[in-house]
């Protein structure tokens, strides 16, 4: 019986960080306009 009141217990608290961090919503940022700039290895 503690194992089930432990994992009701435990989702109870993942849905409310789920739910809290989706009222709070995403960060507002911008992402960089310059394009990564990665090397190509020559070809032999």
């Amino acid at each position: 019986m503690r194992a089930l009141v432990a994992a009701a217990t435990g989702l109870a608290v993942a849905f409310a960080l789920v739910f809290t961090l989706t009222a709070v919503g995403s960060p507002s940022g911008t992402t960089s306009p310059k394009p990564l700039l990665t090397t190509i290895p020559s070809h032999p």
